[in-house]
């Protein structure tokens, strides 16, 4: 059985399908998380290449290490998986659930639906991202997964992109994290990719504020980032979760 001890135990893993998924989607969230003295990590399924204005993988790994640091997480993984071309498959599943294995997050957050007129390698890394989470967790099946030791995942939690609706229908708990204080090392971490987000797209940049600035308004904050919980959430104090301080 391998040693875990090579691979740091985390809190929370936040799963994309390329780099710079996560950072738009809730990199201000990550690194509140970080500054609260949780250890948060990004999966990417995808190194995210080719890509237009990109000479190389070599060139975004590097822009993805660089907005890591940004946000203070402790560890990111790119997965060999391929960009534009990825399934749903049995293989990028395990492959997943391996991660998983490996960090043994209690938390796990991915995308929530489809994203129209983007990529569609979003919807397919839900679908992987959710059938990992049931895989990281099966017995009996060693020979699949490495011999690495079974992981209960303890909670799954739904992102959308800034530029996508806030809130998905159908799922029991939406809720909305405060990043107020956070915002700012989340527009830095997007500007990272610069080849994805060059001057002529500098209009991103206000979308992304604007968007975190909404989502956090609605529930009196100076700015927020909306997720869905699978399972309905549970107050311990009825009072602190009214008031927002829990």
């Amino acid at each position: 059985m391998p040693n875990l001890d090579q691979w740091p135990e985390l809190d929370v893993i936040a799963v994309g399908a390329h780099p710079d998924d996560v950072e738009i989607a809730c990199g201000g969230t990550l690194a509140k998380l970080v500054k609260q003295g949780y250890r948060v990590g990004i999966i990417d399924l995808t190194d995210g290449e080719p890509t237009p204005r990109s000479p190389g993988p070599e060139v975004r790994l590097a822009e993805a290490r660089a907005a890591a640091d940004k946000l203070g997480v402790h560890v990111r993984v790119t997965m060999e998986l391929p960009n534009r071309r990825l399934f749903d498959t049995f293989e990028a599943r395990v492959a997943l659930a391996k991660e998983f294995r490996k960090y043994r997050p209690r938390v796990v957050i991915g995308f929530g639906d489809k994203t129209p007129l983007a990529s569609p390698d979003h919807w397919q890394a839900m679908q992987i991202t959710d059938a990992a989470i049931f895989y990281a967790r099966l017995t009996k099946w060693d020979d699949h997964f490495d011999h690495l030791p079974v992981h209960t995942i303890i909670s799954q939690l739904y992102f959308r992109l800034a530029f996508e609706p806030q809130t998905l229908n159908g799922f029991p708990g939406n809720f909305t994290v405060d990043i107020g204080d956070t915002l700012d090392d989340k527009l830095a971490a997007i500007a990272c990719y610069a080849t994805q987000f060059p001057p002529e797209k500098a209009h991103v940049y206000d979308r992304v504020k604007g968007a975190a600035l909404i989502a956090g308004a609605a529930s009196g904050f100076r700015a927020g980032e909306a997720f869905v919980s699978v399972r309905p959430l549970g107050a311990i104090d009825l009072v602190k979760t009214a008031l927002g301080q829990v």
